[in-house]
């Protein structure tokens, strides 16, 4: 006899009715809305918008410096994950806040803020011209804004794990003569993979759709540091709202093919670790 379980919120029904009715209203009926409107083009001409030489070169710069930013992120915010839950320091609380600043601070300040450091005449540009490094108004910029918010996606999905990894693990393997090196590799990063690729893969998510940090710092030239959300932007004030929609489809194919790779990735890690 089965015995029904008491539950705080309410049945089954009614909490995946609602589940149901604020994923459509948020998610899926926006983005029905996205493909309703074009299919008002034919496929010859949303094949045409979607491949044109100014649109082929944001997608290079946006899908480029993404992964890139992904990549910085993924190994440095890896550093900070470990720093902050391996060792205890001064001031520990505060850095850790001090990661959660870009989820708080709005995109358009942290553009203006990265753009007035970085410029030629910036804090920092001011010192690194003289070098022949250029930051602002290039592809390099748009990477240096990605990364900055991008970095708490990473910290914050490989910090719970290694919170989680026992050290005791750590001293067996230790104590049977492996070395530092060793013991991270065959140990403690194999835990940390899955983790690392969720991190990347949310960091890479966020800086393929980013636009207010991005459009001040990037320069926003055609075919060189122009992103696509700025040409969908561009697009959706001059009232072409099929060919905004064009370019919104295709960024989202790419984002979703992103994810299943990822997530492919994550079954293969876990599988692997499982049967190890």
């Amino acid at each position: 006899m089965l015995l029904k379980r008491n539950t705080v919120l309410p049945g089954f029904r009614l909490a995946g009715g609602f589940t149901v009715f604020y994923l459509s209203l948020i998610v899926l009926i926006p983005l029905g809305a996205m493909f309703v409107r074009a299919s008002s083009l034919t496929w010859g001409s949303f094949w045409e918008i979607v491949t044109a030489p100014r649109v082929l070169a944001s997608y290079k710069l946006s899908l480029g410096t993404a992964f890139a930013a992904a990549s910085i992120n993924a190994v440095f915010g890896f550093l900070v994950a470990w720093v902050l839950v391996r060792y205890p320091f001064p001031g520990k609380k505060l850095v850790d806040a001090l990661v959660d600043l870009p989820f708080a601070l709005p995109t358009a300040v942290a553009g203006i803020s990265l753009t007035t450091l970085y410029a030629p005449k910036g804090w920092i540009g001011q010192f690194l011209e003289p070098l022949g490094l250029k930051v602002a108004f290039t592809p390099l910029g748009i990477v240096v804004a990605l990364v900055f918010i991008g970095l708490p996606f990473v910290v914050r999905t490989v910090q719970p794990v290694l919170e989680e990894i026992e050290k005791e693990s750590e001293e067996a393997a230790e104590s049977l003569g492996a070395t530092r090196w060793q013991t991270f590799r065959l140990v403690i990063f194999p835990c940390l993979v899955p983790s690392l690729l969720a991190g990347f893969a949310m960091a890479f998510a966020r800086g393929l759709g980013e636009y207010g940090s991005v459009v001040f710092i990037s320069g926003n030239m055609p075919m060189k540091t122009e992103i696509t959300p700025l040409l969908i932007m561009t697009k959706l004030e001059q009232f072409d709202y099929p060919g905004a929609t064009a370019l919104g489809i295709s960024m989202l194919a790419a984002s979703f093919l992103m994810l299943l790779v990822i997530n492919l990735l994550q079954w293969w890690s876990g599988k692997r670790l499982g049967r190890g």
